[in-house]
């Protein structure tokens, strides 16, 4: 496995849908660090501007653009405004996705579809548009492409009980990405599966709850809240030595661990726990919270 910080970014184009905010946003920084050219994509088309303009200011080369993923053309004319700016995409990132909160008899029919739309569809419809370009080209620099998908500790292991078409969404990713990287990556194109846990994004502040005073059930008290940043460090980081499943933190095995052990006894535990209230809430750790306090003050 290469051993350079800079691999495999140094030289490569990268396009991320859902690059402007959040995750996203520091994945692109934190790529053009490492030497990466990048195309932002958002429904933000304002927002994905800002970041590629940040990344400009700091010496990198990218572009912003809009992009619904919910739409083939949409995502179809991103793609060709990305190569027509950067040249062929190397690696590709579906990072876009949404949440609700509510007891499964609430939500709306609509409201499942659109999620899975969303949170899963979109990963389709991206995976869908490069795995042409990527089987079809031949190996440039030891790669033919690399696809990164954004799912969730909510796929992983059962927590997220007030908002299972998410958690169902995110393990479709995760079960997409595996059996890609069987598929693919004996041809030379490589598969990663981002699983982030509690991470301090805006994903909240648009999420719907159907439910009046319905608690979001979290991944669990023995969790630290991330920032962003730190997630993009452990992405590339994981990308770098070959791996095909990174959580943003590894306490995330601990608990699958547990969960295999016995899966009956792991679900009738988080069962009590919610019955003697402990909804699974991360913990916010004093290097984090020193963190925010100090961009605050900036």
């Amino acid at each position: 496995m290469p051993d350079s910080a800079n691999a495999p970014f140094a030289g490569a184009n990268a396009l991320i849908f859902g690059g402007a905010k959040g995750i996203g946003k520091a994945v692109a920084l934190e790529w053009a660090r490492r030497g990466a050219r990048l195309a932002v994509a958002d429904i933000d088309e304002a927002a994905a501007k800002e970041t590629a303009a940040e990344i400009a200011a700091a010496g990198g080369t990218a572009v912003g653009l809009g992009a619904n993923v919910l739409q083939d053309e949409s995502v179809a004319a991103a793609t060709a405004a990305a190569e027509a700016a950067l040249g062929e995409i190397d690696i590709l990132m579906n990072n876009v996705g949404s949440m609700l909160n509510g007891h499964p008899e609430d939500i709306p029919m609509a409201e499942w579809h659109r999620i899975m739309e969303i949170n899963y569809f979109s990963v389709v419809r991206g995976v869908q548009g490069f795995l042409p370009k990527f089987l079809a080209r031949a190996p440039k620099n030891g790669r033919r492409g690399h696809i990164v998908n954004t799912a969730s500790f909510a796929g992983l292991y059962p927590y997220a009980a007030s908002r299972m078409p998410y958690a169902a969404s995110k393990a479709a990713v995760i079960s997409l990405s595996q059996n890609l990287a069987l598929y693919l990556e004996p041809q030379g194109i490589r598969v990663t599966c981002l699983m982030p846990g509690p991470v301090m994004t805006g994903v909240l502040d648009t999420m719907t709850s159907w439910t009046p005073d319905c608690p979001m059930r979290g991944p669990g008290a023995e969790l630290d809240l991330m920032l962003p940043d730190d997630v993009a460090v452990t992405l590339s980081d994981g990308m770098r030595d070959g791996q095909v499943l990174i959580p943003s933190d590894p306490t995330a095995w601990d608990i699958v661990r547990r969960w295999a052990d016995s899966p009956d006894a792991f679900i009738r535990g988080k069962i009590d726990d919610f019955a003697r209230g402990d909804v699974g809430r991360p913990q916010v750790s004093d290097a984090v919270k020193a963190r925010l306090a100090q961009a605050g003050a900036q």
